[in-house]
C-alpha cells in the first residue's frame, strides 16, 4: 500500500469524524456532556471540511457512491457550519456602532478578564488594566491572593465589588463610575457568584450591569459543573434583564459559545444583542492555543446601546485574552 493510499484513507477517516461531528452538533438535547462541547469548534469543522474536499478531490481517481456521498456529507457539514459563523463575519451587526462624535460623558469602556486562579503573572494583569483604562475592570477566578494583588487598583477604580473563592469562580469588578443597588446571587451554585449593580454614568444616565461566570460544560472533581443538569444561570439573568426597565447589559466568560442553544435563548429572553454579531469571532479561549480556540468572553447588551470599540488584548498569563468593549449610550 503506497503513501497516497494512506493518506487518502486517513483524510476519509477525517472526513467521517467532521460529518459525525456537525450531525451531532445539531443535536442539542443529548444526555452527554460531551456533547455540548461539539458545539464550541465550529469554525475548525468548517476549516477541516473545505480542506477534506481538496484533498478528496485532489486524491481520488474513481467517483463511485462512496466518494460521492463522501462529499456531500462534507458539503453538509460546510453548510451546517457555515449557517452559526456566517452572521459573525458577514450579517448586520446587532449593536450599531457609535457616531464618531459621541459624547464620553455618555459611554462607557469594560474589560473583562478570566486571570486563572493558579496564574501568578498578576503584574501583567495590572499592566494591562493600566494601558486600557477601562471604566470598569472585571476579573473572574479570584481567590483572596489574586485580590491582594488587585488592591492597588482600587487607587483609580473606588468603586468595588468582591466575591473570592477558591473554586474558580471568585469575581471582582472595579470600577471608576459609581456602583448603586448593588447584590451578588448565586443563580445556580452556591459557589459561583454573580453580580448586579446599576452604574451610573458621567452623564447621569443609568444602566443594569450583570457580571457572570457560569460553570463549564466538562465535569470536574474540584470545581462545581452542570453535568446531568439543566443550565439555567445565564438563563435566569435573561429573564432578569427582560423584567428591568432600563437598559442592560451583561458580561463575563459565559463558558459557552454565543452560538450555543444556552446562550441564544438567553439573547433572545432578554432581547440582547451579541456586539459580535457582524464583527467577528474575537476568539478570547484558549490563549494557549493556535488552533483550538473560540469566543467564550462576552458582551451582550439592549437595544439603547451603542458600540464604539472592541478588541481583544494580549497575554496576561491565562488561558484566556482580556476582552475590551467601549459602549455608548446616547
Amino acid at each position: 500500500m503506497n503513501f497516497r493510499r494512506i493518506f487518502f484513507y486517513f483524510i476519509v477517516f477525517i472526513s467521517s469524524l467532521v460529518i459525525l461531528a456537525s450531525l451531532l452538533s445539531l443535536i442539542h438535547d443529548l444526555p452527554y456532556w460531551y456533547s455540548k462541547l461539539l458545539d464550541f469548534p465550529r469554525l475548525q469543522y468548517l476549516i477541516l471540511a473545505i480542506l477534506c474536499i481538496i484533498f478528496v478531490a485532489g486524491l481520488n481517481k474513481k467517483w463511485k457512491w462512496p466518494s460521492i456521498l463522501l462529499v456531500a456529507g462534507l458539503l453538509a457539514s460546510i453548510f451546517i457550519q457555515s449557517i452559526r459563523i456566517y452572521p459573525y463575519w458577514f450579517g448586520d451587526k446587532a449593536v450599531p456602532d457609535a457616531a464618531e462624535n459621541y459624547s464620553e460623558e455618555s459611554s462607557v469602556s469594560l474589560l473583562l478578564s478570566n486571570v486563572l486562579m493558579t496564574n501568578r503573572e498578576a503584574a501583567k494583569v495590572i499592566e494591562v488594566v493600566k494601558e486600557a483604562d477601562p471604566d470598569i475592570f472585571l476579573a473572574m477566578e479570584v481567590n483572596q491572593w489574586w485580590l491582594d494583588e488587585l488592591e492597588v487598583l482600587k487607587q483609580d477604580y473606588p468603586y468595588v465589588m468582591e466575591q473570592p473563592n477558591d473554586e474558580a469562580y471568585g469575581m471582582a469588578l472595579y470600577s471608576k463610575l459609581p456602583l448603586k443597588q448593588k447584590q451578588i446571587k448565586y443563580l445556580k451554585h452556591k459557589n459561583v457568584p454573580s453580580f448586579h449593580t446599576r452604574v451610573q454614568l458621567k452623564s447621569g444616565k443609568e444602566f443594569m450591569l450583570h457580571a457572570v461566570h457560569p460553570v463549564a460544560p466538562m465535569p470536574s472533581d474540584k470545581y462545581p459543573d452542570n453535568v446531568g443538569e439543566a443550565e439555567v444561570a445565564l438563563l435566569k439573568v435573561g429573564d432578569f434583564v427582560a423584567g428591568e426597565n432600563i437598559p442592560s447589559l451583561v458580561a463575563g466568560d459565559f463558558n459557552d459559545v454565543s452560538w450555543s442553544k444556552t446562550a441564544r435563548l438567553f439573547g433572545k429572553s432578554g432581547e440582547l444583542n451579541n456586539v459580535r454579531i457582524g464583527r467577528g469571532l474575537y476568539n478570547s479561549f484558549d490563549a494557549n492555543s493556535m488552533i483550538m480556540r473560540w469566543p467564550l468572553d462576552h458582551f451582550y447588551v439592549t437595544k439603547e446601546f451603542q458600540l464604539a470599540d472592541l478588541k481583544t488584548l494580549g497575554k496576561v498569563g491565562s488561558d484566556h485574552f482580556p476582552v475590551y468593549a467601549e459602549f455608548v449610550l446616547p
